[in-house]
C-alpha cells in the first residue's frame, strides 16, 4: 500500500472534520413539529366553543373546499391530544408548536366571558408535553378570528388592536407559568394580502385596495400591544419570549438587472411586516411606502393606500420581539411585468403596485400543493437577507414541510425535502453566520388543509379519516426526523430510520390499528 505524504493525511482529516462539522446541528438548536388549532382540533362546537370565521365558512359555501370538507372532526385532537402527544414524544421532539382557538377560550372573542373547557383543554396539553420533556411553543392566533368580531370588520377595524390585545392577556394569565416561547400571529401576511386579494378563504371578502394594507397596519399594532402587555404585566415574573411568524417567501430576480425589483418584493413581501419591528428607524419600509404613494396618486387617491403610522405607533412596535420567527417553504421569480400580462395577485402571480409579475424557479420540484415549489436554497438566502436586513436576531424556523397525496408512509421525498432544508439551514449557520435558534418541521400529523381539505397531507404522521379515532400512523419521515434529532446530524444511516419504518407497511393496517389506536379513556 502506498503511503501517503504526513501533509496530505493532516489535510485529509481536516476537511473530514470540516465536512462532518458542518453536517452537525450544535447543542443549543432545538428540532420541533407543528399543528394549527381548525386543522387537527375537530370539536368545532364543543363544551361552550364559539364560532369562528373557519367554522361558518366550511358550512355555509361547502363547494368552496376539496370534498366539501370541514375541520368539524379533522384530526380530533381535541379529543385524542393525548396520541399526539406520544407522537411527538416517540420522535423525541424538543418542543412542540401548538395554536389556541380563539373562541374555544373566549366563545365571543372578547374577554368578558371565559369558556373553562377550553381553558382546561389547553392547560392539559401544556402539562402532558412538559411531563414528556417537550417544550410548548404556543401561537395565539392561527386564523381563528371569532365571528362576531369578523362581522364587526376582523381586521380592518381598527378596534381589533385592542381586542386582540385582551385576547393575549388572557391567555398570558393562564399559561404563562409553563409557557416559555410565544409567537402572537400566524402568517399576518397571509391573512392580509393572500386572503383580501384572492377572495377566498374564511373572509371571503375580496378587496384589493385597502382592506390587505388596513388589515397588515391593524396586525403589526396588535402583535406589538400583546408583546408590551407580556413585557410589562407577565415577563418580570415568568420570564418568556415571544416573536410573530409572518410567511417567508424568498423572491429571486429573473435576471441581474431586476435585483432592484427583487429587493422591493422582498420588502414588499416580507418587509412590511418585519421593519416596523426590527429595523432601527421603525415604521414602512421607505421603498414601499414610495411606491404605494405614487401608484395611489396615479389612480387619483389625494394619499397613499397604505396607511400611515404616527410617530407614537411607530416607536410603540419598534424592538417588539425577542427573536424572528419565520415559515419558510419556497421562492418565487420576480420579473416587470409586460403589455398583456394580467395585473397579478399578490403574492402569488405578481402586484399591480409594483408593476411585476411572479412565476415559480426554472429547477423547483413539487409536492402536491403546485403554489409551493421546492427550492431549499431560498431557505439559505431568506435567512441571510434576515439578517443583513435586521441584524443578528436568533432565527426560528416556526414552519416547513412537505405536501405529498393518498396513503405513503413511505414518503422518501418528504425525507429528501427535510434533509435538503435542513442542510441550507446549515450552510446558513456555518457559511453566512446566521444565528439559529430551531426547526419546526410542518406538520406533526396530517391536517385540514384549507382549501384543500383533507387531499393534501404534510404530517409526519398519517392521519386515518376514515378511524373513529383518527388513528396515527408514523410515516418513514417521522423515523428519519428522529434520527436526526437523536444524532444531532444530517450524517444519518437509512439503516438508523428504516429499521423502524419495516415494521410499519400500507399492507398492515390491522396492526396499525391496534397498535396506535387510543384506547377511549386512556391516560398518558
Amino acid at each position: 500500500m502506498t503511503m501517503l505524504p504526513y501533509q496530505a493525511i493532516v489535510l485529509c482529516a481536516f476537511l473530514q472534520l470540516t465536512w462532518a462539522s458542518s453536517l452537525s446541528f450544535p447543542s443549543d438548536f432545538k428540532f420541533g413539529s407543528a399543528t394549527a388549532s381548525y386543522q387537527v382540533e375537530g370539536g368545532w362546537d364543543a363544551d361552550g366553543k364559539g364560532p369562528s370565521i373557519w367554522d361558518r365558512y366550511v358550512h355555509e359555501f361547502p363547494g368552496d373546499i376539496k370534498g366539501n370538507a370541514t375541520g368539524d372532526v379533522a384530526g380530533d385532537s381535541y379529543h385524542q391530544w393525548r396520541e399526539d402527544v406520544k407522537a411527538a414524544a416517540k420522535m423525541k421532539l424538543q418542543f412542540y408548536r401548538f395554536s389556541i382557538n380563539w373562541p374555544r377560550v373566549l366563545p365571543t372573542g372578547f374577554a368578558n366571558e371565559i369558556n373553562p373547557a377550553g381553558v382546561k383543554y389547553y392547560s392539559d396539553l401544556i402539562d402532558a408535553l412538559l411531563a414528556e420533556g417537550i417544550e410548548p411553543i404556543v401561537t395565539i392566533f392561527h386564523w381563528e378570528l371569532p365571528v362576531k368580531m369578523q362581522d364587526l370588520g376582523g381586521w380592518t377595524n381598527p378596534l381589533i388592536v385592542k381586542w386582540f390585545g385582551d385576547y393575549a392577556r388572557v391567555v398570558y394569565t393562564l399559561y404563562a407559568d409553563r409557557v416559555k416561547t410565544w409567537l402572537t400571529l400566524n402568517e399576518p401576511n397571509t391573512v392580509c394580502d393572500y386572503f383580501y386579494n384572492s377572495g377566498v378563504f374564511a373572509t371571503r371578502i375580496k378587496e384589493s385596495d385597502f382592506a390587505p394594507f388596513l388589515c397588515n397596519k391593524h396586525m403589526m399594532l396588535a402583535h406589538a400591544t400583546a408583546y408590551r402587555i407580556f413585557d410589562k404585566e407577565f415577563r418580570p415574573k415568568y420570564k418568556g419570549k415571544i416573536s410573530i411568524a409572518p410567511h417567508a417567501l424568498w423572491i429571486e430576480p429573473a435576471t441581474p438587472e431586476d435585483e432592484a425589483l427583487a429587493e422591493l418584493g422582498r420588502q414588499h413581501q416580507l418587509g412590511r411586516y418585519s421593519h416596523p419591528i426590527y429595523s432601527k428607524e421603525g415604521g414602512w419600509p421607505p421603498s414601499v411606502e414610495k411606491v404605494m404613494l405614487e401608484h395611489s396618486l396615479q389612480q387619483g387617491h389625494t394619499e397613499s393606500r397604505l396607511p400611515a403610522f404616527t410617530e407614537q405607533e411607530i416607536e410603540f412596535m419598534k424592538g417588539t420581539a425577542d427573536y424572528y420567527a419565520m415559515n419558510q417553504y419556497t421562492t418565487y421569480v420576480i420579473r416587470p411585468s409586460k403589455a398583456g400580462d394580467e395585473a397579478g395577485m399578490w403574492f402569488l402571480t405578481g402586484s399591480p403596485e409594483l408593476q411585476a409579475t411572479l412565476y415559480h424557479p426554472e429547477k423547483a420540484t413539487y409536492g402536491t400543493a403546485y403554489i409551493l415549489p421546492v427550492y431549499p436554497e431560498g431557505m439559505r438566502k431568506m435567512m441571510s437577507w434576515v439578517k443583513q436586513q435586521y441584524g443578528d436576531y436568533p432565527i426560528l424556523i416556526t414552519e416547513n414541510g412537505f405536501s405529498s397525496t393518498g396513503s405513503q408512509l413511505d414518503d422518501h421525498q418528504r425525507v429528501d425535502y427535510i434533509k435538503n432544508y435542513l442542510e441550507q439551514i446549515l450552510l446558513a449557520m456555518y457559511k453566512d453566520k446566521v444565528k439559529v435558534m430551531g426547526y419546526t418541521a410542518w406538520s406533526l400529523i396530517d391536517s385540514f388543509e384549507w382549501m384543500d381539505g383533507y387531499e393534501t397531507k404534510f404530517g409526519l404522521y398519517e392521519i386515518d379519516y376514515n378511524h373513529p379515532n383518527r388513528t396515527r400512523t408514523p410515516r418513514l419521515s417521522s423515523f428519519y426526523y428522529s434520527c436526526v434529532i437523536a444524532e444531532r446530524s444530517l450524517d444519518v444511516a437509512e439503516s438508523c430510520y428504516k429499521k423502524d419504518s419495516s415494521k410499519v407497511s400500507s399492507d398492515d393496517k390491522n396492526e396499525i390499528d391496534k397498535k396506535y389506536s387510543p384506547p377511549v379513556n386512556d391516560e398518558l
